[in-house]
């Protein structure tokens, strides 16, 4: 029978409680912190979950429904208590992690540094394949392809005909970015590209090298996997 948290909601499964291979904190003992999603180490910080949804799950929602991390981040510790599964005493240990971020990141200038598609799949994909609409994201990278920022550019249906191409670029410019990589996620799970997704991606590279701000890729984010459009060739400059 769950017992009652601290903060008064009867709680369901723990993280203890979970399929070995589904915990996190036995993901972080045997593959280290960096392998872990946003929603893995989330789930650490909450611990318990509620009735009928087990922490990993209330994790994930609260990533999906408030924009992730950095919505997160947006909101003060009144309104992460008053989100179904958090409480005062989880909302102020998620609250106090997130400002240690803040901190920890303001106090020099390293930033993740993208090499090649699996960083971006690495830094965002996961939280992506669980959302149950299209999203199309831009990462920001500066000379040294250090991720500036990234920002979410549409919501529902992406394709050549509703994604405007000033707002791709718009914040690569405020960011003096040089570089971007484009990556939306297809909720059927499936990531092959459409002829939509190939002539968008077309369409924006042009774009980019007019701004003189160069798409490096990209990315389809499916369930489990992903595609790279770069290196399949479709859509760049002598590809197929």
């Amino acid at each position: 029978m769950p017992c009652p948290s601290e903060d008064g909601v009867a709680y369901g499964l723990g993280i203890k409680e979970l399929a070995e291979d589904e915990r996190p904190r036995e993901k972080l003992r045997l593959r280290g912190a960096p392998s872990l999603s946003n929603g893995d180490l989330l789930a650490i910080l909450l611990n318990t979950g509620l009735k009928g949804e087990p922490v990993t799950a209330v994790a994930q929602r609260l990533l999906v429904e408030h924009g992730g991390l950095t919505g997160l981040m947006r909101l003060d510790v009144t309104e992460l208590a008053a989100i179904r599964g958090l409480g005062e005493a989880k909302a102020a240990k998620l609250k106090a992690a997130l400002e240690l971020a803040s901190r920890l990141v303001a106090l020099g200038p390293e930033r993740p540094q993208i090499g090649t598609p699996d960083d971006v799949v690495n830094l965002i994909g996961i939280e992506m394949a669980a959302l149950e609409q299209e999203q199309l994201r831009t990462v920001l990278l500066d000379t040294k392809h250090r991720v500036q920022a990234i920002r979410t550019i549409y919501q529902g249906t992406v394709n050549q005909a509703q994604v405007r191409v000033a707002e791709v670029f718009r914040d690569a410019i405020r960011h003096n970015a040089v570089a971007v990589v484009v990556v939306h996620n297809h909720p059927s799970g499936d990531p092959t590209p459409s002829a939509a997704d190939v002539a968008l991606t077309a369409e924006l590279a042009k774009a980019g090298a007019l701004l003189d701000v160069e798409v490096l890729d990209h990315l389809i984010i499916g369930h489990r996997r992903h595609v790279s459009l770069r290196r399949l060739g479709l859509g760049f400059a002598g590809g197929r």
